[in-house]
């Protein structure tokens, strides 16, 4: 791959049809709020690109550049087979590692993380019933509450090809075995 980073015309760069990610409309938002008020990321962290200018990193920042309003956006061309440009699609987008919350707590409280985009949860919302033994009330939770499990590295690798097998994404291979299709 070529690093050399180049400007193109927004409308010559085209969005992959195959683009296995989305983003909600609340992060969208938030992701062209962040290009606005800080561009100069972009050269930092360009579009990469295929010859034919077809994006195979950085769907989610095209659409958001186009919706800021600008008219160039940073690429990276890519001479790759298109086995290698499937491999990147994927690989570039799987989420590795996690968020340290108490040093992002302790060492970043000053900054203004939500506003960068990350969902920093609050102490206070944190329900946790597991060492519980009363019923939940379903009235008092959010409509969009998170399932937290603890495995080992070898459990969770064994648990995410099991969800893999049902569905492509672990949310939708447990609405699955819940009996929703």
């Amino acid at each position: 791959m070529n690093t050399e980073v180049i400007w193109v015309n927004t409308h010559e760069v085209k969005p992959n049809p195959s683009n296995p990610r989305i983003i909600k409309d609340d992060k969208f938002a938030k992701l062209v709020e962040s290009i606005k008020a800080f561009p100069e990321m972009l050269e930092k962290r360009p579009i990469v690109v295929n010859l034919e200018h077809m994006v195979l990193g950085g769907n989610m920042r095209l659409k958001a550049c186009k919706e800021a309003g600008l008219k160039k956006v940073p690429v990276m061309v890519a001479d790759w087979t298109p086995e290698q440009q499937r491999e990147f699609v994927i690989k570039d987008n799987v989420g590795f590692g996690e968020w340290d919350w108490e040093e992002l707590k302790l060492e970043w409280a000053d900054e203004p993380l939500a506003d960068w985009g990350l969902d920093v949860p609050e102490a206070e919302e944190t329900l946790n019933y597991s060492e519980k033994n009363e019923e939940i009330d379903i009235d008092s939770l959010d409509a969009e509450m998170v399932i937290k499990l603890k495995y080992t590295e070898d459990e969770y690798n064994q648990v995410r090809e099991q969800l893999s097998k049902i569905a492509s994404t672990p949310e939708q291979a447990v609405w699955k075995l819940l009996g929703n299709e």
